[in-house]
């Protein structure tokens, strides 16, 4: 039987709503917190999520993505902190986080600043980079020189529209379907001028987060900090400036008092997207559900 559909709360945190998808359960089984990747949202989760029916689920539209109306942002802390604030509220507990690309390195920051939060996290190709890349003080990209996300198409005439002139394109393509249809069903809003729909997470929101990328160094700090098991789940590195490149510093899982590194070159970037049940199995397998 289907899980039925996640209902919607809303956690004031640091001056706007948090939007959290949040499915129930009577199976006992520890809590589940999902922060997804820069441009996404919470839904994105829901195939993999429905895989484990003995667990409360929360998957959290961060800041500025999804339901989660906000301004674009300058520092990746302010991400940590909503999430912190949203635990606090809730009253969570012991919970499982499973984060992909800043989605990840929002929740390990996020344990390392609320110790008895989680009892576990799977970082799905966290944005941890090696030391020498927060090292310059300078933003990455700059109001004279955006990065490329600004450029986004913004406005669609339906859910159906954005699935079509995405479905065949680099790296779309490569995404389940039931997670591409996902995407693009709850990633649009209806626009501000009352003619069909907007992204959810504006391109100016996108881009400054892009640029933002190298505002926590403290990052690498933080995770030698968070004693509890963690597993890195790395895919293919070819370039930085690859979509589909691991951003992921091959050392990190090194660092972590209980760290466990996975390296998948036969995976890119976008894994839990790509394969949700492949990245469900080793979820289960590292909470010791398989």
């Amino acid at each position: 039987m289907p899980r039925p559909a996640p209902k919607t709360r809303y956690y004031p945190v640091n001056g706007i709503d948090l939007a959290v998808h949040e499915w129930t359960s009577e199976g006992g089984g520890a809590p589940l917190v999902f922060a997804h990747a820069t441009g996404f949202h919470g839904r994105v989760w829901d195939a993999i999520a429905e895989r484990f029916p003995a667990h409360p689920v929360h998957a959290i539209d961060l800041r500025g993505h999804g339901l989660s109306r906000a301004a674009p942002i300058d520092d990746w802390r302010l991400l940590s902190s909503d999430v912190s604030e949203f635990l606090d509220q809730s009253g969570i507990r012991g919970a499982v986080g499973i984060g992909h690309s800043m989605g990840a390195h929002t929740l390990l920051q996020a344990a390392a600043d609320a110790p008895g939060r989680f009892a576990r996290l799977v970082l799905f190709d966290p944005v941890i980079l090696a030391p020498e890349f927060y090292a310059p003080a300078e933003a990455l990209y700059t109001a004279d020189n955006p990065h490329p996300a600004i450029r986004r198409k913004r406005d669609f005439a339906s859910a159906e529209a954005m699935i079509e002139r995405f479905g065949a394109r680099d790296p779309y393509d490569l995404f389940d379907a039931r997670v591409f249809v996902d995407y693009c069903r709850h990633g649009l809003v209806p626009a501000a001028d009352g003619e069909g729909m907007e992204l959810a997470c504006a391109p100016e929101v996108e881009a400054s987060i892009y640029a933002s990328s190298r505002s926590n160094p403290g990052i690498l700090d933080a995770a030698r900090k968070v004693d509890i098991p963690v597993l890195v789940v790395r895919a293919q590195y070819t370039t930085l400036n690859d979509f589909k490149s691991s951003p992921t510093w091959p050392e990190l899982a090194a660092i972590l008092p209980q760290g466990t590194d996975l390296h998948r070159p036969d995976m890119t970037h976008f894994h839990p997207f790509q394969d949700p049940a492949d990245a469900a199995r080793i979820i289960a397998e590292f909470i010791g559900q398989a």
